[in-house]
């Protein structure tokens, strides 16, 4: 069964939903919009009132393959009928298959299984610790990351995200990082120079390929090179947070391919399961020191999991879709810096690789993204913000060329009410 069927034949009926009783038992640890999702289709998705919405959010880049997509649902029909969790005491044979998978295709070795982005950011810390201890004889190694970076809500990586908004309140944070300016190879070489003091160096630099939360700010080519080549004098470990670019989303399968280099770790989560929760650690053999009782996950590399990111992964093969990441992409990113020229007083720049992109507002007007945001889901389309004056546009992988054009009518509409 096809998307577009799936699209036609979805069931619109709503259910009754009652704002007041979720806010009454939920804690409010997130600005939720007032519309609650129930169904969904491709890149469509309708509320518990029967309105329609093009979904340009996908989970915050999550659902690779849109809503009910075909393949999912028979991964999951199967697998729920087979078994769906077991402990890692014993081996796990769909989890084996998705790590040979993602070894056959990154620059990985070894792959630690896990739920979330944050956990794999977790995994990848522990890691490069017990490294910078048993291998470079470092007492007390120091993890750069870039600012405006954003690596998880967990007390290390909010460490590690180099933004004071997420950190405020939850001090004593984790000892150990140091910040630098993104896309700054002086910054960084004179980081590691005055950290290496006594007892203490630069031990890894954990960075974004692309800045998704910072406000969707690819990576310097120049700068990553030069980057690969200081660790690889220096033995400093390099950490790739592939979260939210990686999984085909940058029209890459991986978002370090956009730069021409490859780090010695590299996270996933998001993409990686189309959906359902799944993260993971991965790592080259040199570098692969945690051992037996190191680190662990009760949920992680689940059979249940596993096999539905494994079907994500055979999918975006067999469909080709990476070529249709490249393909709308383009179209999208021409489309809005056609509207950016049409809108030079509210518009300063479109940036992103493949299906991540961000529209970015001037910075001398009161407009934030925001207020775009909502002014297009009264329109129809979902977006979300990556920073005060950026709009996000990271729609499931397998969107169309009719879906963008209608995106684009949307956004141009929209651009329109804010400019009267």
């Amino acid at each position: 069964m096809s998307i577009e069927t799936l699209v036609q034949q979805a069931d619109l009926s709503s259910t009754a939903f009652n704002k007041e009783n979720f806010d009454e038992v939920v804690m409010s640890t997130y600005g939720r919009f007032p519309i609650a999702l129930e169904k969904g289709a491709g890149c469509r998705l309708w509320d518990t009132e029967g309105k329609e919405y093009l979904d340009f959010v996908a989970g915050i880049a999550t659902c690779t393959l849109g809503h009910a997509h075909p393949a999912m649902i028979e991964a999951v029909t199967q697998q729920i009928q087979k078994i769906h969790h077991v402990s890692n005491l014993y081996y796990i044979p769909e989890q084996g298959e998705l790590a040979r998978w993602i070894v056959d295709n990154s620059c990985a070795d070894k792959v630690f299984f896990c739920n979330s982005g944050a956990e794999a950011n977790e995994a990848a810390i522990k890691l490069a610790r017990k490294y910078a201890h048993t291998v470079l004889d470092i007492d007390n190694p120091i993890i750069l990351t870039a600012n405006a970076s954003f690596h998880g809500r967990t007390l290390a990586t909010i460490t590690a995200t180099g933004q004071p908004k997420y950190q405020k309140n939850f001090n004593p944070l984790v000892p150990g990082f140091n910040y630098v300016p993104y896309n700054d190879i002086d910054a960084v070489e004179a980081a590691i120079g005055e950290l290496d003091e006594g007892n203490y160096a630069v031990g890894a630099i954990m960075l974004e390929p692309l800045q998704g939360e910072g406000g969707i700010r690819p990576g310097d080519v120049k700068y990553f090179q030069k980057l690969r080549s200081i660790c690889d004098e220096t033995g400093i470990l390099l950490i790739f947070d592939e979260v939210q670019v990686g999984m085909g989303r940058s029209g890459k399968l991986w978002g370090y391919e956009n730069l021409g280099i490859e780090p010695d770790v590299l996270t996933s989560a998001k993409g990686l399961g189309g959906g359902v929760p799944i993260g993971a650690m991965m790592t080259k053999k040199f570098c692969n020191v945690l051992q037996a009782g190191e680190h662990a996950s009760t949920f992680g590399g689940n059979p249940f999991a596993c096999a539905v990111a494994t079907t994500v992964c055979h999918t975006l093969e067999k469909e080709n879709i990476l070529q249709n990441v490249c393909d709308r992409g383009e179209q999208l990113r021409e489309g809005l810096r056609n509207i950016a020229a049409k809108y030079p007083q509210h518009i300063a720049e479109v940036r992103g690789w493949g299906l991540i992109n961000g529209m970015e507002l001037q910075a001398d007007i009161q407009l934030n993204a925001i207020d775009v945001v909502k002014a297009a889901m009264s329109e129809g389309l979902l977006l979300v913000p990556a920073g005060a004056k950026v709009v996000r546009f990271v729609p499931p992988l397998i969107v169309t060329e009719a879906e963008v054009n209608t995106a684009l009518q949307i956004i141009d509409k929209v651009m329109t009410q804010m400019k009267g």
